[in-house]
């Protein structure tokens, strides 16, 4: 059983240094190949594209006042006149309100 595990072990060495060495070869091969490919690029290659920069965007100008909300004030202020001449009862008063403010 010892001459079964001193094998495996030795096979598992050897494994480990053949990868390890065989990745090495490789960067080192890739890192050769990067630098032939640098010295062989054409003195006349086109400049790195450029985009231009989006354009700003403006949020829109807040709202004027609507015209209408002058005549929407007048209506407020003659339907709380006439109910506190008694002639709207709150309820009422409150459902014209709630109508012109809905339009």
């Amino acid at each position: 059983m010892p001459g079964l595990i001193r094998g495996v072990a030795r096979t598992a060495v050897v494994a480990g240094t053949a990868t390890a060495v065989s990745n090495r070869v490789s960067r080192r091969q890739a890192g050769r190949w990067a630098a032939q490919e640098s010295a062989q690029e054409p003195q006349y290659a086109a400049p790195p594209q450029q985009y231009a920069a989006p354009q700003p965007t403006y949020a829109p100008p807040a709202p004027a006042a609507a015209p209408d909300m002058d005549a929407r004030i007048a209506q407020l202020t003659q339907l709380a006149a006439l109910r506190d001449q008694g002639v709207l009862s709150p309820a009422e008063f409150e459902a014209q309100k709630a109508r012109i403010l809905a339009d």
